[in-house]
């Protein structure tokens, strides 16, 4: 039995020092079921990662959705390793900036210019500034995640800090729910600067919804924004822009593109871009050399390896077979395996007097002492094996038996080991 004494001392040891005892709301403590799981790793390899009690997992989180490769992934490590030699943050712009500017270019639809930034909500700050500086209009609409910054996290609960003007330009409609659109954009008509929003997440567009959000938005003289910080180099290498063939006006990328390694792109139409030049939008890493040779190495190395495919094939073999496996023990109604195969979500229900969150953290528990690191969610790589595949499946066959019994007999809560896994807030 994994056992987690070093990570919960730890823990207690970090959270003097750092609040939340980590950088990230979604690698925090607040994901996982209290005292039951790891909360520190100390390295990756391949689909592997080792915590700090020294137990081994095949990973099904990978960074969040940054490391599509694999740990320590040889081309992209040399690659990194090459430009170390040559420095890292140089005093001038680097010729990689353009290398890597026209390989996006090469296959992004709407990427006719490009610039970097450090994560997503860099870009989709950046995005929305330049689209208020084009339309010298102030009101945002959103659809989906967009960072921490004060534009978009003053929509959510987690508005603590952000001013009340800052919250009232912000306004959020419903996926695949053309009216709630077209209502904000009416009730706020000529003020609209933007619509953002994420192409998809787990529900499939459907009626041609975002052929419709891109005639509308145009109709009332808002840019459209994509969000492709997570679809981005998972549906294909331009993006969901380029799968579902609707062209933005910008868009965001991020997260998968350099294998882990932090860099960001707001790309875009030439005469959009061109006025970045007139917003600020600059800070010091924004062309940082190591992000840059590997985004490099990451890209080429999918376009050499057809590595979206094998994302695509091996996913669907997990998700298949995990519905099969609900279905099977009549788990089906209460969870449901949403999205595409690259990033399925868990959507889990309230069943009697037992949360979802309850639920979760029980399959979570004992996926953990299974040796496979999940949180609600199988983020894939291209170091997955199918043999990793069905070491999970066996995994699932195990759980999902069980939790329908103790569902049954009433007794879940008599087999969680830890207070439940805490909800930071929804959004999708």
């Amino acid at each position: 039995m994994k056992r987690f004494k070093k990570s919960n001392k730890f823990f207690k040891k970090v959270s003097r020092v750092i609040p939340l005892a980590s950088q990230t709301f979604s690698k925090s403590y607040l994901q996982f079921i209290k005292g039951q799981a790891p909360l520190f790793l100390e390295r990756g390899a391949g689909a592997r990662v080792w915590d700090i009690d020294g137990h081994e997992y095949i990973d099904f989180i990978n960074g969040l959705l940054s490391v599509i490769l694999g740990y320590r992934y040889p081309a992209v490590d040399k690659a990194i390793k090459k430009q170390l030699e040559r420095g890292i943050s140089l005093s001038l712009s680097s010729p990689l900036e353009y290398e890597l500017a026209e390989l996006l270019k090469k296959h992004i639809p709407c990427a006719e210019m490009v610039r970097f930034g450090k994560n997503g909500s860099d870009v989709t700050s950046g995005a929305v500034r330049l689209a208020r500086a084009v339309t010298k209009r102030d009101h945002i609409i959103v659809c989906g995640y967009h960072g921490w910054h004060d534009w978009y996290i003053g929509s959510t609960t987690r508005h603590l800090g952000v001013p009340e003007s800052t919250r009232k330009l912000t306004h959020k409609f419903v996926y695949n729910n053309i009216d709630s659109l077209e209502k904000i954009l009416k009730r706020y008509k000529g003020q609209v600067a933007a619509v953002i929003m994420e192409p998809m997440s787990y529900e499939e567009p459907k009626d041609n919804f975002l052929q419709k959000v891109k005639k509308i938005t145009h109709e009332h003289g808002a840019l459209l924004i994509f969000d492709e910080v997570i679809t981005g180099f998972h549906f294909s290498l331009g993006g969901a822009q380029k799968y579902y063939g609707v062209t933005p006006d910008l868009a965001a990328f991020g997260k998968a593109m350099a294998n882990g390694m932090p860099i960001a792109a707001l790309v875009g139409r030439r005469k959009y871009m061109q006025k970045v030049g007139d917003i600020f939008y600059s800070f010091t890493f924004g062309g940082e050399a190591l992000s840059l040779a590997a985004a490099i190495a990451t890209i080429k190395e999918m376009e050499r390896r057809n590595v979206i495919g094998y994302l695509w094939r091996l996913g669907k073999y997990l998700q298949d077979n995990t519905r099969g496996l609900l279905a099977k023990y009549g788990l089906d109604v209460i969870i449901k395996v949403e999205g595409k195969p690259f990033w399925q979500v868990f959507i889990i229900s309230q069943h009697k007097k037992y949360s979802g969150l309850e639920i979760k953290s029980f399959i979570q528990q004992e996926v953990l002492q299974a040796g496979f690191l999940w949180y609600g969610q199988h983020n894939m790589s291209f170091s997955h094996t199918r043999r990793d595949i069905d070491k999970l499946l066996v995994a699932y066959d195990d759980i999902f038996g069980r939790l329908k019994e103790y569902l049954e007999s009433d007794k879940l809560r008599r087999h969680l080991k830890g207070k439940p896994i805490t909800n930071i807030f929804k959004v999708r």
